[in-house]
């Protein structure tokens, strides 16, 4: 075993300040999920308003993307994560002042676009990190990154809960999770690397350079293979947020409580998945770690569509979990590698790669539940998420993009 593979104490803590970033992650895009009744409330407003007020979340994060691989070149990833990670605890802050104590929409509006900015961002930085840091220590580590995300996400969620729970404010909760948020960055960034991903100051590439590498990314073949991987999970995962419990109160008959803890057998299968599946993919590799959960989630929705009985349900939506967990960090890692494609001979560095997967993971997460909303309408709920089969069966056949390859 190599020294790196052993994780000498500064690779350690660089790893844990990246998982700690993806976590704060987690906490900052599930805190607003609980207590979107009360900011309707406070707002004044109809649903229809605040899905637009939403949409915020949504144009941030895109720009977000857009923005990472300048600001890690022009920043360095120790200073540039916690510009994005203060940024994400402003925002967090303006709109539980904005709609808790203003009653203001468009200042609403303006802190969700920095939240999501902020988290786009951040999302293609730790990402970064994560893939540096794995081959640092010569092992997989993004699931298990991964899997801080998804542990932030249900922390964020349970704070929010309890605080709706206790009547404790909006803006008293944002404000608190908000300071939280900031101190946890300073601390969490100082174990980072302070070295430069870009070059020296007088080789670093014009933006109109960097926007035509970026654009260039969209032309290689294998970035978008890797992004249709990211498709079919991101949309199953996606349609999971959304739907899942409404398919099993709906189309298996369930009663709310039941269908609320199928949901959360469902993000505990996901998140158990990514944190055991860093071993899984050294034994296996990338290829079939990926063609293998997907094909078990292709059967988990085939279970859950067609089963009749719970407990086939509750398997179907196990496997399920199961087959959206990899796609995603794994992608991300495989589009960080650096010496392939028409990303490397053009320059692009990692950032422009990743944040080319990115864009499609996020458009599927974003976008295609909505679009089994509009199918449901005609073929019904259940019916709908043959979609996602079908997605998950095309990133079994793309998943050989992942394989790694060298300069």
């Amino acid at each position: 075993m190599t020294s790196a593979t052993a994780l000498r104490p500064g690779l350690r803590g660089w790893r844990n300040a990246i998982m700690a970033a993806f976590a704060l992650g987690g906490v900052s895009l599930s805190t607003w999920g609980p207590r979107l009744p009360t900011l309707r409330a406070d707002l004044g407003v109809t649903d229809a308003v605040i899905g637009a007020v939403l949409a915020g979340v949504t144009v941030g994060s895109i720009t977000g993307l857009l923005l990472a691989s300048p600001l890690l070149t022009r920043f360095g990833a120790r200073r540039a994560m916690l510009g994005v990670l203060l940024l994400v605890a402003a925002g967090i802050a303006l709109v539980g002042f904005a709609a808790g104590t203003l009653h203001a929409v468009a200042p609403t509006v303006l802190g969700f676009v920095a939240v999501g900015l902020g988290i786009g961002a951040l999302d293609v930085m730790i990402n970064v990190e994560g893939a540096a840091v794995e081959a640092a220590a010569e092992r997989t580590l993004m699931p298990l990154m991964h899997a801080a995300w998804s542990a932030g996400a249900i922390l964020g969620a349970a704070l929010g809960a309890a605080c709706a729970a206790l009547e404790v404010p909006p803006a008293t909760q944002f404000a608190g999770e908000a300071v939280a948020i900031a101190v946890l960055a300073v601390v969490t960034v100082r174990f980072v690397p302070a070295s430069e991903h870009g070059p020296a100051q007088e080789d670093r590439p014009s933006a109109a350079e960097r926007i035509r590498g970026w654009a260039r990314g969209w032309t290689d073949w294998r970035l978008l293979l890797i992004g249709a991987v990211m498709l079919g999970v991101e949309l199953g995962e996606g349609s999971a947020n959304n739907w899942l419990t409404l398919a099993v109160r709906d189309g298996h008959r369930q009663p709310d409580a039941t269908a609320a803890l199928f949901f959360v057998a469902f993000a505990a299968g996901e998140t158990t998945a990514r944190v055991l599946g860093g071993p899984l993919v050294d034994r296996l590799g990338r290829v079939r770690t990926i063609r293998i959960t997907t094909a078990l989630g292709a059967v988990g929705l085939v279970l859950f569509i067609l089963g009749g009985a719970p407990w086939i349900v509750l398997v179907g939506v196990l496997l399920w979990a199961v087959g959206v967990s990899m796609g995603f960090p794994l992608g991300m890692s495989a589009a960080a590698e650096s010496g392939y494609g028409a990303a490397a001979e053009s320059g692009a560095d990692a950032a422009a790669r990743v944040s080319v997967v990115a864009s499609i993971g996020y458009l599927a997460n974003l976008a295609g539940p909505p679009v089994v909303g509009l199918l449901s309408q005609g073929f019904g709920l259940l019916n709908a998420l043959w979609l996602v089969v079908l997605l998950l069966a095309l990133g079994f056949a793309a998943a050989g993009a992942l394989r790694p390859r060298s300069a």
